[in-house]
């Protein structure tokens, strides 16, 4: 039958034509998943404060109206006085709604313009 060199031709040739063949032909390949991530990353935005005026016996209309136009960005002076009297009827008015550095700014300016505040709270 084969002698040993003919055996040795043969297995030779064999891996000489699979290594050819994968180098030619490249095995195929299941397509890549990339795994599903079992917790996104969602931004935490900041949450907003609210500025609270609380009705006294001792601010005028005027000086808590006055107060808000010089304190509050963009407040009008219709605004105010619409404030200043929920203020006055309600007992309480949010003057403002927004970062807290912001809220904490304005509630202490007016806090130190003599009106009552309440502590500042999350929105």
């Amino acid at each position: 039958m084969f002698g040993m060199q003919s055996c040795y031709n043969v297995i030779l040739a064999f891996v000489m034509a699979t290594v050819l063949s994968a180098a030619i032909y490249p095995m195929a390949t299941a397509p890549t998943v990339a795994p599903e991530r079992s917790s996104q990353v969602t931004p935490k935005l900041y949450p907003n404060y609210k500025v609270i005026v609380l009705n006294d016996d001792f601010n005028t209309f005027q000086h808590v109206s006055e107060c808000l136009m010089n304190y509050i960005p963009g407040m009008t002076s219709d605004h105010a006085w619409e404030l200043t009297n929920q203020v006055h009827f309600e007992g309480q008015a949010i003057v403002w709604v927004g970062p807290q550095e912001q809220a904490e700014l304005y509630h202490q300016q007016l806090r130190r313009a003599g009106l009552t505040m309440a502590p500042l709270e999350a929105a």
